[in-house]
């Protein structure tokens, strides 16, 4: 039985995958500073879930003990790790932004130096859609270079991008970025648009609709994120022999270093998204049409010809079956 740990494990995607593993039969070992960034009970609820799996051991611990981090490691000797804790959310990045220097770069240091002193098969980190900040060339390509984030949440995925090619050069750290695209679903974060609308509309709120509705997002259905993590786990990163140096693909290296998007590749319209929530609750929403945020970007869209390359799959759930189980879980933990 192979030894994993999942950081973030009660949070939203490493609740869905931490499942996942423990089903395909992996000892999987969850961690979770259960900050209160959201509702503290909707984490608690994920846990509860897990805790029924026989293979799960969970720790609240936070990324940024890292004495305490480098023993668990010690103890438990993991064979792959999976990085998905991290301050979540690009509006709330202008609003406090030392959290994201200290969750999201001092915290996966000490993933880092953590995998450095008790080696690994396979380092896989989340990184985000956010990186390709003012690209305008659609589909967003992980070819392509990203150096102009528009928030501090970018940055931080960015920062953490370059973080771990260091470590891969330095110390043949195998490490995978996988760069998600508005990850939605079941269980899913309150900050998130579709947790946000589905409440509003069922209270006869208002919601706020940026930029006047004119937004292309490319939501990704949860179980399609984790199906393209599960795949990425085994196949740990390599050196790639073509890399040249002096016309550098961001995406490999000479170094066991490699990024992945995982999208939908199939960007939706927010006025579309709307309507499938309104359509789902037989409820019409009430609109306050607002101007572009700061961070936000008009269009996201994932090429994800790579990840079909290397692992055989792409994400392929439509808005409508993933909107819609999302309101059946919704108004069942509700109700």
């Amino acid at each position: 039985m192979q030894s994993i740990l999942i950081t973030g494990a009660a949070g939203f995607i490493g609740f869905h995958l931490t499942k996942k593993l423990c089903k395909l039969g992996f000892k999987v070992t969850g961690i979770d500073n259960l900050n209160h960034y959201y509702d503290v009970n909707l984490k608690n609820s994920r846990l509860s879930i897990l805790k029924e799996q026989p293979d799960f051991s969970f720790y609240q611990q936070d990324l940024n003990d890292g004495a305490g981090l480098n023993a668990l490691f010690k103890e438990h000797k993991f064979d792959y790790v999976v990085n998905l804790a991290a301050q979540a959310g690009v509006r709330y990045s202008i609003i406090n932004p030392h959290a994201y220097l200290e969750s999201n770069m001092l915290g996966f240091l000490n993933i880092l130096e953590a995998c450095r002193h008790n080696p690994v098969k396979h380092l896989v980190y989340a990184s985000s859609s956010s990186v390709y900040g003012s690209n305008k060339r659609i589909p967003f390509s992980v070819h392509d270079r990203v150096d102009h984030p528009l928030s501090l949440y970018a940055a931080s995925k960015k920062a953490n991008e370059l973080m771990a090619h260091t470590y891969s050069s330095l110390y043949q750290i195998p490490t995978t970025g996988l760069r998600f695209f508005t990850v939605y679903g079941p269980y899913g974060r309150p900050d998130m648009a579709l947790f946000i609308f589905t409440k509003a509309i069922l209270e006869g709120q208002p919601i706020e609709v940026y930029n006047n509705g004119d937004m292309r997002r490319d939501f990704t259905y949860v179980d399609d994120i984790v199906e393209g993590v599960v795949r990425i786990i085994p196949k740990a990163a390599t050196p790639d022999k073509e890399w040249n140096a002096m016309d550098p693909d961001p995406s490999t290296s000479f170094a066991p270093y490699k990024i992945f998007n995982i999208g939908n590749n199939q960007p939706v319209a927010l006025t579309r998204f709307i309507e499938v929530i309104e359509e789902k609750l037989g409820k019409k929403a009430i609109k306050k049409m607002m101007p572009i945020q700061s961070g936000d970007v008009p269009v996201t869209c994932a090429d994800v010809e790579d990840l079909g390359r290397e692992v055989g799959f792409k994400p392929s759930t439509s808005i409508e079956e993933g909107v819609s189980k999302f309101v059946d879980w919704y108004i069942e933990y509700y109700r």
